[in-house]
């Protein structure tokens, strides 16, 4: 049975939620305050974490950002009433996987959580490691190297690497990677696979166009 934890302050909105999934047999818990969340996030074994940004004693942003320094590589959904491109960019940054931006309706909701626990799902599956020039993946710890050398990306970063990896030398449209890494179409939005992509290069390393662009289409890695 796939566990949820949900961080969210406004009781109401976590219970209803908390109703939703559990209607889907899944197994739900809440916490209303960030820093309890975030230790309960920590000691515990959770498949999706629905977290708000605004949360008592420690805010969104900084327990996502706290579970990701600590290794927790957890799908986390975030859960925002601020819907400007800042605030979101600013949740992947720390690692965050997907957004929804309040009011949402519990159906996306659903369709986000059930495409969290069928990425991961995916990734246990198949080779440990997939490699491409000197970089190498570790699909169990979702570790990187480049070279012998650690790169840290976010969950999220990773998994737009072994996507591109994996199909070498095609030209991907932002559409396709958005349904394949979010499962969702962001209602056309794809300003995320764009800013995802940046930041993937400059990890990489911003003098090697390990990524290029394909103009008109999306991406590809040669």
């Amino acid at each position: 049975m796939p566990k949820v934890l949900i961080i969210e302050d406004e009781m109401s909105i976590a219970k209803m939620v908390a109703y939703d999934l559990r209607q889907l047999a899944y197994e739900v818990d809440i916490e209303t305050d960030g820093k309890r969340g975030y230790e309960k996030a920590l000691d515990g074994a959770y498949d999706v974490i629905l977290l708000d940004v605004m949360l008592p004693s420690m805010n969104g942003i900084d327990v996502c950002k706290k579970l990701r320094e600590k290794g927790k590589t957890t799908h986390v959904i975030m859960l925002t009433a601020m819907d400007d491109e800042i605030h979101k960019l600013e949740g992947f940054d720390v690692g965050a996987d997907d957004y929804v931006t309040k009011p949402f309706s519990p159906r996306e909701l659903a369709a986000r959580v059930k495409a969290g626990l069928r990425r991961k799902q995916e990734n246990g599956e198949g080779d440990t490691t997939i490699t491409y020039a000197n970089i190498i993946l570790n699909l169990g710890s979702f570790e990187v190297t480049r070279g012998g050398e650690a790169i840290n990306l976010t969950l999220k970063e990773f998994e737009l690497l072994e996507y591109l990896i994996r199909h070498k030398g095609q030209a991907l449209s932002r559409e396709q990677i958005l349904t394949k890494l979010w499962g969702y179409s962001y209602d056309g939005d794809t300003r995320v696979v764009d800013v995802h992509i940046f930041k993937l290069r400059e990890k990489l390393d911003p003098r090697q166009e390990f990524i290029k662009t394909v103009r008109g289409i999306g991406y590809k890695i040669l």
